[in-house]
C-alpha cells in the first residue's frame, strides 16, 4: 500500500520568517500524523534556512513515525545523520542560491565519494535513498554505489501538468509520466524501493500514485499551503485520501 511522507521544511520557514519559536516543527509532525502521514521529511540545508540542528534532534526523539533525512552528501551532514540514526536519509543536491531543491542528484559524477556516503550511512545502520531525475544512468549508478532506494524526481513532470493544459491526458504530461514509470521499472528491477516527490500537490498526484510499484510519494510544500486555509490534520488527510483512491485502481487492474 502506497505510503506518504509529509515534508514540513516550510512550517519552520514561516518560524524563521521572524526568528522565532513559532509554528514549532515538532507540532506539525505530531498534525501530520494524526493526519495519517506515514513519515516525516526534514532538510537540513548546510545554510539552515529553515530546519534547524534542534529541530531533527526533537524529531527523532519526539517522532512516532519514520522520520526520513533529506541532506547533501557532506561530512558534516553525514556525522549528524550517522549521530541522529533517522529510518532513512536521504541525499540530494544543494545549491546556495537555489530556492528549492532544483533536479535530481547527478550520481554519475561523483560516484565514488557518494558510494563511500552510503557505506558509511549503511553501516550505522540507516536506510539509504538517492533523490534521481528519470534517467536509466542515474538508475544504473544509484544501484552501482548501493542506494536502497531511488525517489525520482516529478519536478518535470508537475512543471509539464501546470503549463500545459492541467489535464493528465496530456502529450506533454504523459510523456513525463512515462519517463517516471520506466525510471520505476528499472529501480525495482535492480533491486531498490521506488519512490517519488517534488512539486507534487492535489491535482496533479493521483496518476502518480497510480504507478506501478511506486511505494512513497514524498510531498510538502502543497500540503502545507494547504494548511494554512484547512489545518494541517486535515491536509495531510485530504492528501492521504486522494493517493489511496489511486492506489486502489492500480489494485485493481
Amino acid at each position: 500500500m502506497i505510503e506518504l511522507g509529509v515534508n514540513i521544511d516550510h512550517v519552520a520557514t514561516l518560524r524563521q520568517a521572524r526568528r522565532t519559536y513559532e509554528p514549532d516543527p515538532v507540532w506539525a509532525a505530531v498534525e501530520a500524523h494524526l493526519g495519517g502521514a506515514d513519515g516525516i521529511t526534514v532538510h537540513l540545508r548546510e545554510d539552515r534556512r529553515h530546519i534547524q540542528d534542534d529541530d531533527v534532534r526533537h524529531l527523532r526523539e519526539l517522532t512516532h513515525i519514520k522520520l526520513n533525512l533529506e541532506m547533501a552528501a557532506t561530512d558534516e551532514m553525514v556525522g549528524i545523520a550517522c549521530a541522529l540514526k533517522p529510518e532513512m536519509a536521504m541525499l540530494v543536491p544543494e545549491g546556495r542560491q537555489e530556492v528549492t531543491t532544483e533536479g535530481g542528484l547527478d550520481i554519475v559524477a561523483q560516484e565514488a565519494r557518494l558510494k563511500e556516503v552510503i557505506a558509511r550511512l549503511r553501516d550505522a545502520g540507516i536506510m539509504t535513498s538517492v533523490f534521481i531525475d528519470a534517467t536509466p544512468a542515474q538508475v544504473e549508478a544509484a544501484a552501482r554505489i548501493g542506494a536502497r532506494v531511488c525517489e525520482i524526481h516529478t519536478g518535470p513532470y508537475a512543471a509539464a501538468f501546470h503549463t500545459k493544459g492541467r489535464d493528465a491526458r496530456s502529450p506533454a504530461v504523459l510523456e513525463e509520466l512515462a519517463k517516471i514509470r520506466l525510471a520505476g521499472r528499472a529501480i525495482v528491477d535492480l533491486g531498490m524501493r521506488f519512490n517519488a516527490g517534488h512539486a507534487l500537490n492535489y491535482f496533479n498526484v493521483q496518476p502518480v500514485a497510480a504507478l506501478p510499484e511506486v511505494r512513497e510519494l514524498h510531498i510538502g510544500h502543497a500540503i502545507v499551503s494547504r494548511a494554512v486555509f484547512v489545518g494541517l490534520r486535515e491536509a495531510v488527510s485530504e492528501m492521504k485520501r486522494l493517493m489511496r483512491e489511486a492506489d486502489a485502481t492500480r489494485s485493481a487492474r
